[in-house]
């Protein structure tokens, strides 16, 4: 990193609260329906993720592609299934449910956990990447993001931290499914260009929030995640 950049971060750096300047969230995205039978173990991986807290930012996106059957998926979202397409392209092979990415840069079955903790690992010991923070101010969420090498777009998305569902058709017929952190909303904010940058929005759908920041090649350079209670929490990439 050039010393200009080095300065410029250290800056940026000493705004952030002492104690989560030091987190470095490994986004773990899992591509989930609650018509699939395989999913709930998945699910329940994210839901350990969850409350372990730290350094991993896991989000559950509900597909559509499951809705034709006869049980609809209250969360399912079109922009989830099309993020996941996105993902298919870039990292070969069908969509498929459930399906966890890390850091959008690996893809596997998400009930596969000794894998997502081994790629979740792999991931942490790339190193601190771009500074994001996102706090409240007032109705609005605004993100800071810091300079850095690169371009990616600020994704702003809200999700609820729990969910209980009776489904009573279809493949998890009879079930009661706990789900943590289903993603309600995704937001592009705009670009990030290397510069320091703000991004006001409206808060999205979601009891909570996070912002991702993405490449073009799918990896995640930042990321921050907003308490439910809207206390601030900041993250180092």
């Amino acid at each position: 990193m050039r010393p200009v950049v080095s300065i410029a971060l250290a800056l940026f750096c000493a705004t952030l609260h002492p104690a989560a300047a030091a987190e470095r969230p490994v986004v773990v995205e899992l591509f989930t329906s609650q018509s699939c039978s395989s999913c709930p173990p998945a699910e329940a991986l994210i839901g350990r993720l969850a409350h372990e807290g730290g350094d991993v930012l896991p989000l559950a996106f509900h597909v559509t592609y499951w809705n034709h059957l006869n049980w609809r998926d209250p969360y399912a979202l079109t922009e989830a299934t099309a993020r996941q397409d996105a993902y298919a392209a870039r990292l070969g092979g069908p969509s498929y449910t459930p399906q966890a990415v890390i850091d959008g840069t690996v893809g596997l079955v998400g009930s596969d956990e000794v894998a997502l903790r081994a790629a979740i690992a792999h991931a942490r010991a790339a190193g601190p990447g771009i500074p994001v923070v996102l706090i409240r101010e007032g109705d609005r969420l605004i993100t800071r993001v810091g300079p850095g090498g690169g371009a990616a777009q600020v994704l702003l998305v809200g999700f609820d931290p729990s969910h209980t569902t009776q489904v009573l058709r279809g493949e998890n017929a009879g079930r009661t499914l706990e789900q943590a952190n289903v993603v309600r909303a995704i937001h592009d904010l705009g670009r990030w260009s290397g510069g320091a940058a703000t991004f006001a929005a409206a808060r999205p759908k979601g009891d909570t929030a996070a912002v991702l920041l993405q490449a073009a090649d799918g990896r995640i350079l930042g990321a921050a995640r907003l308490d439910p209670d809207g206390a601030r929490r900041e993250a180092l990439r």
